[in-house]
């Protein structure tokens, strides 16, 4: 393994070793603390631009494989990932690659040998940060300038990169642990699903909850997709997860408003849950560290508790009480997970109901949506 360094916007700066691909990278730095899914979370488009800290020390060690990819383009958007300990030698029959493969063939940084520990807790007592990481420049100094002349994550419109480029119908429903293959289920309405990184399980649960889902790049006027449902083509719309902060996304904001305006049907996951609330007017704001993990605890308005997984850095503020019932609360610091809009049929939850791996406590939420769906 060769050297990598790493310079952090608080002045930090350590050395490591390096098994991902080369080069130079700059983006915000973040921790998960799930124990399983790395590649799942590592493909989630939702982390471009971000380097994910892994909790978990063992990182590489059930390899690769073609089923578990959360882009379907079987791409990676993130920076970099850090894992204090990474295995070069896969065990699992499922295994097609290593991860090292995965890095180097997106041209993502993979940063090992390194005490993820104290990364964590700096990261939990002072916030998530931007870093450089950099296998060719040694230099403090010279990071130090590279990383401030950098633009910020929350300059950069991150969607531009990760939404499909073209329309595409998705039929394929959830993944069948017993056959080791996806299900096919029969579908009796249709959708049409904003891609602003889209994850395959998020389409995989709808189509099971009995939706055909037409995905449609990001920028898809709010008209085209308001003429299929008046037509009756479609029975609702679908805004999905992604990266980035949300207030950066002014094109999106304006489709998300005419479409709250056509009074279709609307669920929307983790960024559309943040965007349905900038299109009303309630703007969103950056947590300290975010969420990041498969192990969050959440009360729905039944009093139940289901444990989630989550990732985002953003939030929906208190005062959206104002035009929604909040539906879900995180119980780690009482911020907003869901919320059910007023007089309308819009609903979103700020966690991910989809998770692959697990958990699977909040998949219901897709079947309440397609209940809703003309």
């Amino acid at each position: 393994m060769s050297k990598v360094w790493l310079y952090f916007e608080n002045g930090l700066f350590l050395e490591a070793k390096s098994f991902g691909a080369s080069g130079t990278a700059v983006g915000e730095v973040v921790f998960n603390t799930s124990i399983t899914g790395y590649q799942e979370i590592i493909t989630d488009p939702s982390y471009a631009g971000q380097f994910i800290t892994f909790t978990m020390p063992e990182i590489g060690n059930v390899g690769i494989n073609r089923d578990d990819f959360e882009n379907l383009q079987e791409k990676a958007f993130c920076k970099g990932v850090i894992v204090r300990n990474y295995q070069e030698r896969p065990s699992n029959f499922r295994s097609e690659g290593t991860l090292a493969e995965l890095l180097k063939k997106n041209g993502i940084l993979g940063i090992t040998q390194i005490d993820t520990r104290y990364l964590t807790k700096m990261l939990r007592d002072q916030g998530s940060m931007e870093m450089v990481a950099s296998t060719e420049i040694s230099n403090k100094d010279e990071l130090a300038k590279i990383l401030e002349s950098a633009p910020k994550i929350s300059e950069i419109n991150y969607i531009k990169e990760v939404t499909t480029k073209e329309p595409y119908t998705h039929n394929i429903g959830k993944f069948d642990a017993k056959t080791f293959e996806y299900t096919k289920p029969k579908t009796r309405k249709k959708i049409v699903a904003y891609d602003f990184g889209i994850k395959r399980n998020i389409l995989n649960e709808l189509v099971t909850a009995g939706l055909e889902v037409e995905v449609v790049p990001a920028n898809t006027p709010a008209e085209t997709v308001i003429n299929k449902f008046n037509s009756g083509e479609i029975g609702g719309v679908f805004l999905s997860n992604g990266p980035g902060d949300p207030l950066v996304l002014e094109e999106q904001k304006e489709i998300t408003k005419k479409l709250l305006d056509a009074n279709i049907p609307i669920f929307a996951i983790c960024l559309g849950h943040q965007m349905l609330s900038i299109a009303h007017g309630y703007d969103t704001y950056k947590l300290k560290f975010g969420h990041h993990g498969g192990n969050h605890p959440v009360k729905n308005s039944e009093g139940k508790v289901e444990i989630t997984a989550q990732n985002h850095n953003y939030n929906v503020p208190d005062n959206i009480t104002e035009i929604a019932d909040v539906t879900h609360i995180n119980l780690f610091d009482n911020t907003i997970e869901g919320i059910k809009y007023k007089d309308k049929e819009v609903f979103s939850v700020q966690h991910h109901p989809e998770a692959s791996p697990g958990p699977h406590e909040s998949a219901y939420v897709f079947k309440e949506f397609a209940n809703r769906v003309k």
